[in-house]
């Protein structure tokens, strides 16, 4: 391939004219990750199960930008909203696997229930989203890229809490990207994620609410702070972008320095 360089090189990080649906999309990570997509050039679902926050956050990012209701724990829903999207937009271009649950609960005290519920969303929901939006992607035969969101608690042992059922499932999403990644990459597909360390949104209100905490979480990263979802939405919308050809398989921190330690 030639060397771009200036606008050419540039233009790689746009999206424009793809169809991009990012789960969890009406709050934190998500609605930053598809307000950014959208600026791109992208045509974006939100989709989230709360549908008036859905409606929501679509509203305000404008544009082509809509919103469809969707549970990821619930199979049925999901192949039913993606097939609709499809028709609809006539394709699925990118998947921005966000959605997530956590119960922190110490793992002598997390129930059965508690467990499967986590796991549900962050594993089970991620791989179905992921499995159907391939689908879509096969039977259009134009490639597209899947970004997952996972977690600093994928890679690491956690510390400052227990938290064991979400671990285990960001855990899970990195060896399930490499995975996706090496099936799918004869087919253009691109499959990645992301590891964010503590971003301020409401899905960490509780952790907020505890000053000693977040004195802690800023010691431990060598930047010094928690991230934005800002700051995280750009990761997200490189490994979805042209920019990103060359990248599969992928596990991105977006930690401050987090893991470096």
């Amino acid at each position: 391939m030639a060397t771009m360089r200036g606008a050419d090189a540039l233009s790689g990080f746009r999206v424009d004219g793809k169809v991009a649906l990012v789960t969890g999309g009406a709050s934190g990570i998500g609605f930053a990750a598809a307000s950014l997509l959208a600026d791109a050039g992208a045509r974006v679902f939100v989709l989230d199960r709360d549908a008036a926050a859905a409606e929501k956050a679509a509203a305000k990012i404008g544009g082509e930008t809509a919103a469809r209701t969707l549970d990821v724990a619930d199979e049925t829903a999901i192949l039913r909203v993606f097939a609709e999207i499809d028709d609809a937009a006539s394709g699925i271009d990118i998947l921005v696997n966000n959605a997530g649950a956590t119960i922190r609960r110490p793992a002598v005290d997390q129930t059965l229930e508690e467990w499967n519920q986590v796991l549900a969303v962050n594993m089970t929901g991620a791989f179905l989203a992921a499995r159907t939006a391939a689908r879509h992607m096969l039977a259009r035969m134009r490639g597209g890229a899947i970004v997952s969101t996972g977690s600093i608690m994928g890679l690491s042992g956690g510390g400052l809490y227990p938290n064991i059922s979400y671990q285990t499932t960001k855990g899970a999403i990195v060896n399930m990207t490499r995975a996706l990644a090496v099936e799918w990459a004869k087919d253009g597909i691109r499959v990645n994620a992301v590891a964010p360390t503590y971003v301020r949104t409401p899905f960490i209100a509780p952790l907020l609410a505890k000053p000693e905490l977040v004195a802690a979480i800023e010691r431990m990263t060598p930047l010094g702070r928690m991230a934005e979802p800002e700051e995280v939405a750009p990761a997200i919308l490189f490994l979805a972008s042209p920019a990103a050809a060359m990248i599969t398989g992928h596990t991105l921190p977006v930690d401050g320095g987090f893991l470096a330690q």
